[in-house]
């Protein structure tokens, strides 16, 4: 992968205590949510507009 950026979210504690237990199964946290986030936006039914929003390079 190239060009990575890096975002900041929050989330509930609950969200993080999962997050964490799925390091035992060999996950990182980054991992699993770059996964997650490549299958579910490959989804058919998403219809995303290319580069509707580029990556400044900033935190939002």
């Amino acid at each position: 992968m190239a060009n990575l950026v890096r975002i900041v979210i929050q989330l509930p504690l609950e969200l993080k205590e999962q997050l964490d237990a799925l390091k035992s199964q060999g996950y990182t946290t980054s991992g699993f949510i770059r996964a997650m986030l490549e299958r579910e936006l490959k989804k058919p039914e998403l219809k995303l507009v290319a580069n509707s929003r580029r990556a400044s390079g900033k935190s939002s």
